[in-house]
């Protein structure tokens, strides 16, 4: 039934409210703003420069030829939508899911969940925990990216409570069939790894299984687009078959299947929830992925690439730590490596305290401290982070040309 989930949207009834609307710090005030929080925080969003960088990385498929693969940018754009879908169904508030999904990927490394496991396993050597991209965007959104005010300082993008919760808990890896809302208004610092908790809202549980719903069927779309599938395409329509008397198989088939029976068969009581015929179907289907496409001989070679792109641009930037000589020592590989220098050097001006930030109209918050060695990695790595497919392999090319 339609609006079910209406007396517990996100909304100034909800008893959450308070904390679902909290920020940091207040956010200078427009007099003429006729704009909700959520509605700031979507604005901020896509004025930010890991917003506009989606468009250059990897989802799936590393720098296909074909301008009709999906990149990361066009994904956030499919999570937007079909969130939307289902918050408008179940009566949720879609400003929220809308900024929830427009950037729940803004913490993604290059070179897709490649380069997120490459980055997570330096960062278990140097600092022991990993790197995983909801926390990294958390990381950003708090604390990397910049927008400068009505003075023109440049401040944290200083997001709703409930968007950063949605950023952190969005982790699409769903092998339960039931999703509830967690009750604790809990410092977001707590996580540890991924799909530790629940998110703090039902918008957040939405967008968390649309991010899903997303993937899995446009996936497979992308690989029948590159011929990856030919082989396999009988197995597809055999696994589509069991569930579905569809005649044809398409991605607009998939994702009407899965929101259609999401929001017949979720209720507060119950929790958003797929029937078990839809949910064996959205099992089934990322099995067939992994198996099919994310392993598959077409797309394995390139992770050996990204491996050697990441550790090279790491290794150079690391080279350069010496407490603090680390400066001028980041100068000094300008000589040769003029982008990546220049580039990192810029970086780390922005988040440490050289005693002129007033100068620099900077009123963000100092993160590193670049004397010391466990927080100049943590910069590298979310300098590296930050980068888009090409820009990672440019930094490469320099380093390794003469």
């Amino acid at each position: 039934m339609k609006n079910l989930f209406k007396n517990h949207s996100a909304n100034k009834n909800n008893p959450k409210w308070e904390n679902i609307i909290s920020r940091k710090s207040p956010l200078y005030f427009r007099e003429k703003d006729v704009r909700s929080p959520f509605e700031r925080d979507y604005t901020r969003i896509i004025h930010s420069n890991a917003y506009r960088r989606l468009k250059h990385k990897t989802q799936v498929f590393f720098s296909p030829n074909n301008d009709h693969i999906c990149t990361r940018s066009e994904h956030v754009t499919h999570v937007d939508s079909i969130s939307y879908t289902i918050a408008n169904y179940l009566g949720l508030n879609t400003e929220l899911t809308k900024a929830i999904a427009t950037a729940h990927d803004i913490g993604h490394s290059p070179f897709g969940h490649a380069g997120e496991r490459i980055l997570s396993d330096i960062s278990q050597k140097e600092l022991r925990v990993p790197f995983w991209h909801e926390k990294n965007g958390v990381t950003f959104v708090d604390k990397i990216e910049l927008l400068e005010d009505e003075n023109k300082f440049k401040q944290n993008l200083n997001l709703t409570y409930g968007v950063r919760d949605g950023i952190i808990s969005h982790c699409g890896e769903i092998d339960e069939n039931i999703l509830k809302p967690r009750d604790e208004f809990i410092d977001l610092n707590d996580y540890s790894l991924p799909n530790q908790y629940s998110p703090y809202t039902w918008e957040g549980c939405v967008v968390k299984i649309a991010d899903k719903i997303s993937y899995i069927g446009r996936d497979i779309e992308d690989a029948i687009i590159l011929g990856i599938l030919e082989d396999f395409s009988q197995e597809l329509y055999d696994i589509i078959n069991k569930y579905s008397d569809e005649k044809f198989l398409n991605n607009t088939i998939i994702i009407n299947y899965l929101v259609s029976d999401l929001c017949v068969n979720s209720s507060v009581e119950k929790g958003l929830c797929f029937s078990p015929e839809a949910f064996n179907l959205l099992t089934d289907l990322k099995k067939f992925n992994y198996q099919n496409i994310y392993f598959s001989n077409r797309v394995q070679p390139s992770l050996k690439y990204f491996d050697i792109v990441i550790h090279e641009i790491y290794d150079t930037l690391k080279s350069t730590f010496d407490g603090k000589n680390s400066i001028d020592n980041i100068k000094k590989l300008g000589k040769f490596y003029p982008k990546i220098s220049n580039g990192f050097l810029y970086f780390l001006y922005n988040y440490i305290d050289f005693g002129n930030r007033e100068s620099l109209r900077l009123k963000n918050d100092i993160i590193f401290d670049y004397t010391n060695e466990k927080d100049y990695v943590r910069a590298i790595l979310c300098y590296i982070s930050g980068m888009t497919d090409n820009f990672a392999i440019e930094m490469y090319n320099e380093i390794i040309g003469f």
